[in-house]
């Protein structure tokens, strides 16, 4: 029997793939626990116009991020924290540090996790972070991180 997954299963699928079983596991696991549709015309119709649907929106979600990557880009921020003679801070600038001076200085949310920074900034000086926001999308942020 050829059904169409709604569930990844290991060993068999991932869900919205059109595979073929035995029909007596199809009837009497897959369809009863909704793992699993009977793959007939109308159904992959509908699974066709959901994945065009879905593919839609990830193309608009990227063209957003690329859109708020070209705003990130231009965008210099700001980090003051306690220090020390020579540069030295007393504490430490991360990501939550930078996130939250984003949106502070320029109206941008940005989620911390999706900052990547090598490690915890210790020095005071200008810096440049990458700021991932879709999987193929990111923006080199310029960081200036200046003692007090």
């Amino acid at each position: 029997m050829i059904v169409i997954l709604t569930k990844d299963l290991k060993g068999t699928g991932k869900a919205g793939d059109v595979v073929k079983v035995n029909d007596g596991y199809a009837r009497n696991m897959l369809i009863p626990k909704g793992l699993a549709r009977e793959a007939t015309q109308g159904n992959v119709r509908n699974l066709e116009k959901q994945k065009a649907f879905v593919q839609e929106k990830k193309a608009e979600e990227k063209a957003a991020a690329q859109a708020k990557a070209a705003e990130l880009e231009k965008v210099t921020v700001i980090v003051k924290s306690r220090g020390g003679e020579g540069g030295r801070l007393f504490g430490s600038v991360t990501s939550m540090d930078v996130a939250k001076a984003l949106e502070e200085q320029e109206n941008i949310k940005v989620d911390k996790k999706k900052i990547d920074m090598p490690g915890p900034i210790k020095q005071a000086g200008k810096y440049q972070v990458r700021v991932k926001l879709f999987p193929e999308v990111s923006a080199k942020v310029n960081l200036e991180v200046t003692g007090e």
